[in-house]
């Protein structure tokens, strides 16, 4: 049985060590709001990517529409933000510090029902986001709330049933803006452990699976 388990535990760990070298990601949006739509993205890997020749677009998914090339590096870990509005106002109404990367503004909005597509520089397709709460019932309305990932699963899935509203003080700690929207723009985090703790845990279960073939 226990060989099962291991043969099990190793290709898990493959399928897991694909999501822990990450990429970037869709991690936040708002089509609507008093402090003006945006679209946040973190870099999930373990190492920094160059933003030089990547692109923004809506449902028309032209790649080169809005540059995303003045992010430049981004480091793993790091969020940054691109808004309909500029970039001063948007740091002021969700009292951002300088620190946190943000582009604008761009004329390609959003809408309620709309398409996030991401592209590399060299215009391949590196992440998309489909939603629209009157297409797709029971799923979120982003207006004058964000849209945050339930679990680390949202991320690339482009599955919008994944995402939940942001509500002040939630789990993604988001908070008011100056206008009263709620979301939590330039810093992602959810609470379900990532794939590296899960990778490790299968570390220790491939100890195991090494031990008892050891004592055979």
């Amino acid at each position: 049985m226990l060989r099962y388990v291991c043969v099990w535990a190793a290709v898990v760990a493959v399928g897991l060590a694909g999501q822990a070298n990450g990429a970037i990601r869709i991690t936040e949006w708002m089509y609507s709001g008093a402090s003006a739509e945006f679209v946040e993205l973190t870099n999930v890997g373990g190492s920094s990517i160059d933003l030089t020749g990547w692109s923004y677009d809506d449902d028309s998914a032209t790649a080169g529409v809005f540059s995303l090339s003045g992010f430049g590096v981004v480091a793993p870990g790091e969020s940054v933000v691109f808004t309909e509005t500029s970039p001063a106002g948007f740091r002021a109404e969700w009292s951002l510090p300088a620190s946190v990367k943000v582009l604008g503004p761009y004329t390609n909005n959003l809408g309620r029902a709309d398409q996030i597509n991401i592209f590399d520089a060299a215009n391949v397709l590196a992440d998309r986001l489909t939603y629209g709460d009157q297409a797709i019932p029971g799923t979120i309305r982003t207006q004058n709330q964000s849209g945050n990932p339930k679990t680390l699963a949202a991320l690339g899935a482009n599955n919008v049933a994944l995402w939940e509203l942001s509500t002040v003080g939630d789990v993604h700690g988001s908070f008011a803006s100056a206008n009263f929207d709620v979301g939590n723009p330039g810093a992602f985090s959810v609470v379900p452990e990532p794939a590296t703790l899960a990778l490790a845990a299968l570390a220790g279960l491939a100890v195991v699976c090494r031990g008892r073939k050891a004592t055979k």
